[in-house]
């Protein structure tokens, strides 16, 4: 497996982590839509938050976060549309990201919660 792979899902582990730690439940990894893959679907009260990770061994070219692009972050929105009608939910949705960041032999984790307001 290429090294950017292992660190990807090194990345999603530790999301995974931290999300727990925080009182999130996990309800989906890596769910697929059409084109989209959806990292991490997590739920804490009635939020349904969905997660974005981003992994990066440096910031040599932008923090992690900044690799989220506008159709990166349409075919999110369309494939939760697509999970909360099939689900039938009555959830307020959120998008986060979490950026990690490798530094040395550990690494740097960073919530965004409500990201795609700022983009």
């Amino acid at each position: 497996m290429a090294t950017h792979n292992e660190l990807g899902k090194k990345g999603e582990e530790l999301a995974v982590e931290f999300l727990q730690k925080n009182g999130y439940k996990i309800l989906e990894r890596n769910w697929r839509f059409k084109k989209a893959e959806v990292d991490i679907i997590s739920q804490k009260n009635d939020v349904l938050a969905v997660v974005e990770v981003k992994t990066r061994s440096s910031n040599y070219f932008g923090n992690p976060q900044d690799f989220v692009n506008p159709k990166k972050i349409q075919l999110l929105v369309d494939a939760i549309n697509e999970y909360v009608t099939s689900k039938d939910l009555d959830v307020e949705v959120r998008f986060d990201i979490i950026a990690i960041l490798k530094n040395k032999n550990a690494f740097e984790i960073e919530h965004l919660e409500d990201a795609f307001l700022h983009f």
